[in-house]
């Protein structure tokens, strides 16, 4: 994957560039000379990749991290950044900075994605590497309108590069037709894409990443049966890998995320992150810019450098002692996700009770953290985000099913999470009870991964569970309103063909 960033250094200013270029030197990278080879194609995906971890703009950048993970109940950012404190306590307007940056950013993956697909008929390749080449580019495509219909709703959607300054300015189409959209570039993707590659090209998308979002897009939307043939095909059903694919629990949560484990079995698509390139991570696309990233730094206590950004609520503290362990100790994932004074506990190589508690929470968020080095160092972390990982393929197994009053089908899908976690086995549950313990497991499971707003509003629970918490701003809460973000001020005042969403 470090050649894929080297190659991204060079060239990723020019395919972020939309005008007509009219350089007619030789030595210069133009629209003319570029998209002739292999490379050209690599250097295009590479660019559509880093969007992804993209500082301001990057759904698993620092800031879409906070974006996907402040307005859940299990999350505080505190007031320091206006746009982050705003997004979370459900005081944001469509002025808001950081949903406007998501949103541009989903729009650049896109235009870039969309570069590749018309041009890949001058690239001088097999007509075979062109179709998967095309694939993997609808794959990052559809993932950035996934993005888009969960935040936004209706969005403008583009399958080519505009040619003209009006075919910008293009009105929304309605939901539904972007979730067609998407379902067509992941099915296309997964019938084309390999099921895996050569080691230097560890972190591309694969079919079983296809698979496994297009099972998600069909959940998203409640076509209970279309999700469970998606994750059939990856999954037994006692929970275990089939066969071409290998995906497969690690044995050890907290391994997910640890330095060193990145891109392992449990992983069907995740974010590549390194120490490599420039030095400061704030630089923007050029040379100088880190592919590494800040989010670690942002929520590290002050008295390790970090800036102490977002918090655990109380509500998450407590639903990780709901259940014991067999042996009678707190959920292993608790102690993955979290660090709270307990006797031993240390962060840092600090003892816990040295810290402060500014805000009064009993716990810090510790997952995704550098907690056993003795600082956020140089503000670069390395570690990979988990994008979509094989646990969170179990649990949407499971919940599709129960949905379609198969419960008993989804006990040994839950209960693969709860063995890793030493917790009892399951018994046979009703479709209530099922959805109550998938509902839980993934609260749990998936604290820190932006998952819990989206999985609160596909149950219909957003205002029962951010009302029944102590998340900060919640007597702000209004819905339909805040099931998605308002289309960002920026857009209303450029494209006169588009309406805002309702409420706002």
């Amino acid at each position: 994957m470090k050649k894929y960033i080297y190659i991204l250094l060079i060239i990723s200013t020019f395919i972020s560039c939309d005008d007509e270029l009219e350089q007619t030197n030789p030595n210069v990278v133009t629209q003319e000379n570029f998209w002739k080879t292999e490379d050209d194609v690599l250097s295009g995906l590479a660019a559509t990749y880093k969007m992804f971890r993209h500082i301001d703009n990057g759904y698993w950048g620092v800031r879409g991290v906070e974006l996907t993970n402040g307005r859940g109940d299990d999350f505080f950012i505190r007031n320091d950044v206006k746009a982050l404190y705003e997004l979370s306590t459900f005081s944001n307007t469509p002025s808001t900075g950081t949903p406007t940056s998501i949103f541009t950013g989903c729009y650049t993956g896109i235009f870039r994605a969309n570069q590749i697909i018309d041009n890949i008929g001058t690239v001088e390749v097999s007509d075979a590497d062109k179709e998967k080449f095309v694939a993997e580019a609808k794959f990052l495509r559809a993932l950035n309108y996934f993005h888009l219909v969960i935040n936004y709703g209706a969005v403008p959607i583009f399958t080519s590069v505009p040619q003209t300054r009006e075919e910008y300015f293009i009105q929304q189409s309605p939901e539904s037709e972007v979730w067609v959209q998407i379902e067509n570039d992941f099915k296309e993707a997964a019938a084309n894409l390999p099921v895996t590659y050569p080691s230097q090209w560890v972190g591309r998308a694969t079919k079983g990443a296809a698979i496994g979002y297009l099972g998600k897009v069909y959940l998203y939307q409640q076509k209970w049966e279309d999700a469970v043939t998606q994750f059939s095909t990856l999954t037994t059903p006692t929970g275990m890998p089939k066969a071409p694919y290998n995906y497969d629990l690690l044995a050890d949560f907290q391994e997910n995320f640890l330095p060193g484990n990145d891109n392992n079995i449990e992983s069907l698509f995740e974010i590549q992150n390194q120490n490599v390139g420039g030095t400061d991570p704030w630089a923007g696309e050029n040379a100088n810019e880190s592919q590494g990233v800040t989010t670690a730094q942002e929520f590290a206590p002050t008295e390790v450098g970090g800036w102490f950004e977002a918090h655990p609520t109380e509500k998450i503290f407590q639903e990780f002692q709901e259940e014991k362990t067999t042996d009678g100790d707190f959920d292993p994932r608790m102690y993955a996700s979290l660090i709270w004074d307990y006797p031993g506990a240390t962060f840092y190589n600090i003892p816990y009770a040295e810290f402060s508690s500014p805000f009064g929470y009993s716990a810090k968020i510790k997952k995704y953290q550098n907690w056993y080095d003795d600082n956020e160092g140089i503000w670069i972390s390395e570690i990979n985000e988990k994008a979509l990982r094989f646990a969170d393929v179990l649990l949407m197994y499971a919940e599709a099913l129960t949905m379609q009053g198969r419960s008993a089908e989804a006990v040994p899908l839950v209960n693969r999470i709860r063995e890793r976690a030493s917790l009892s086995a399951l018994a046979a549950l009703g479709q209530t009870e099922m959805m109550e313990e998938i509902r839980h497991q993934r609260m749990i499971e998936f604290f820190r991964e932006g998952l819990r707003f989206y999985d609160l509003k596909r149950w219909g629970l957003i205002e029962q569970e951010i009302n029944n918490s102590d998340k900060v701003g919640k007597e702000f809460l209004v819905l339909p309103k805040h099931a998605y973000f308002p289309i960002p001020q920026s857009e209303m005042n450029t494209n006169p063909n588009i309406d805002q969403n309702p409420d706002w």
